[in-house]
Formats: C-alpha cells, structure tokens, sequence
C-alpha cells in the first residue's frame, strides 16, 4: 500500500436487495484484503452523477452471507483503506411502530446491540480504544441525507427522521414476544445488520449514518401479517429504487461541500494506548485506522 489523499470519500454499504448501483460508470473492481480477511464483496468504486463513490455489496454477490456471516471489520477497514470519509448504509427493516409504514424510509439516531456472535472492535491485541457511542450516527450526514431526500421528490414516500434502530443477531425474524418487547423499550425499526458496524465505522472515524428502508411490521401488529423473507424481498425491490435516487442526491451534496463531522476525530480521545507504545505487528494491523495510516492507491 502507498499512502495518498483518495479522492473517493464517499462509501456505499447496499444491504438486501441493494446489491449495486446501476448508475455507477467508469467502474473499478478492488479485491483487497485487510489484516481482519477479505470484506464481503469486491468493492466497487467508480463516479455516481460525476462523483466518486465506492459501493460494498454487505451480503455479497448472490446474498450468500448471513447478517452474522458478514465480515464487518473487513468491510469497514477496506473502504477506510480507499479513503472513505461518510459512509451510508442501505439496510432492511421492519417496523415497530404503527406510524412508520412498509415502504417508508428511517434515519435512525439510536441503536440498541442485541448482536452477540461478532468481532465489534479493531482493537485489542496490543492497543486499547474505548471511542464514544453516545450519538452513534453523524448528525451533520443524517441531515445531508434528508436534504437528498427532498431533493429526490419520491412520490408517496415518506421519511421518518430520528429513532432507534434494534438490532439483533439472526438470522431467523424476532418471536412475537421478542417484538413486544422490543416496542416496550421505544424502539422504532428492527434490523440485522446495524450492529456492529456503526461501532466499527467510529473506531475508522468515518461518519456514518443509516438509511432504513421499512418492508414490514415484523410480527407484533394485530392487523399485519407477521413477516416473510418473501414479503420482505418484495418490497425491498419496490425501496431499492427509491434509495437509489436518494443516493444519487446524497453525493452531489456532499461533493459540493462535505460536511464537518465529529466521526472525523473520534479516536482522539479514545486512543488509550498510543501508537509509540504499540508493536510493529499492531502498529501494521491498524496503520489504515490512525491519523497517518496508509491508503491504497486507486490511480
């Protein structure tokens, strides 16, 4: 790797039933491996509207992974080794609030972790961070994303800003107690794949935020059907192409002027063990992490 200032800064994470974005031109397939595997997918960078972006399939080519399976650290630390700065994650969910219907949109501000099968940190091995989770999303991208919304003019889509996102571990769909519950706590949507790599996109200091597209009331509505994977699909095909304008939005703006975000220096006051104390070994797992780790060149 050779260290350089990547013009790409803008990453795309295209969950189920968004597995590319068919306006992207002048592509390039990256096939990188990371000192946590290689990420989901090959990622693919190229200019969406003139702009250039990168796009990770998070389930790969196929939907071959589980949301468990996925390689969350990998993925994170490939597009931070391509300069990613503002990452948007494209994820299904289902409602947990009458309000928030099928087809609609969410920028979740919250999460709640019911994940327990997955590496969420960089760190350990020989360096300490504790970064902060108090306001897990970017506020300054949440509202670049409702700016490309409305700029998008989706005919009866609505957006719903603000709420929790729960997200647990899978893959089989929450039990009707489980649903229950999960409404007793305030949440607002309930997904799969959130979690942990909202955490991980912190610990790269990429800000990062969540564009949840709504396909179903999971099980605990009395009026709805409890959800399928076929109904789930279904509507996911109708979401995707909506999301797809609202992306296209999204990076023009931030092209034009990228917001300031507190993502940026996230570690500045997490790093407990400081680089000079840390081995060559740890120092080489992490180089792309810290302020003056190596990118990959895409000339």
């Amino acid at each position: 790797m050779t260290s350089m200032n990547s013009a790409i800064q803008i990453g795309l994470i295209g969950g189920s039933g968004l597995y590319d974005m068919a306006e992207l031109s002048d592509r390039r397939i990256h096939d990188l491996d990371t000192p946590f595997g290689k990420p989901s997918d090959p990622i693919i960078t190229g200019r969406l509207n003139g702009v250039p972006v990168a796009f990770l399939s998070r389930h790969g080519k196929g939907h071959r992974l589980l949301p468990t399976e996925v390689p969350y650290r990998a993925n994170i630390y490939a597009l931070r080794m391509l300069g990613v700065r503002y990452a948007v994650s494209i994820s299904a969910v289902g409602s947990l609030r009458d309000k928030i219907e099928p087809l609609q949109m969410v920028l979740p501000d919250q999460y709640i972790d019911f994940t327990r099968r997955r590496e969420s940190t960089f760190f350990g091995n020989g360096a300490v961070a504790h970064v902060s989770m108090a306001q897990p999303v970017c506020d300054a991208l949440v509202g670049e994303l409702q700016a490309a919304f409305a700029a998008a003019r989706l005919e009866n889509v609505t957006l719903h800003r603000g709420g929790t996102y729960v997200c647990i571990e899978g893959p089989q769909f929450s039990s009707l107690a489980e649903s229950l519950w999960y409404r007793t706590m305030g949440a607002s949507v309930i997904g799969m794949t959130a979690m942990p790599e909202a955490k991980l996109a912190r610990e790269a200091q990429i800000a990062y935020a969540t564009l949840a597209l709504v396909t179903d009331y999971d099980c605990w509505h009395p009026r709805e059907d409890p959800v399928t994977a076929e109904m789930a699909i279904a509507n996911l095909q109708i979401n995707a192409v909506s999301a797809q304008r609202v992306v296209a939005k999204l990076v023009e703006r931030l092209h034009g002027a990228p917001p300031l975000s507190l993502a940026h220096s996230a570690l500045s006051a997490a790093l407990v063990t400081q680089p000079e104390q840390m081995s060559p070994a740890t120092l080489e797992r992490l180089k792309a992490l810290l302020p003056d780790g190596s990118k990959v060149s895409i000339q």
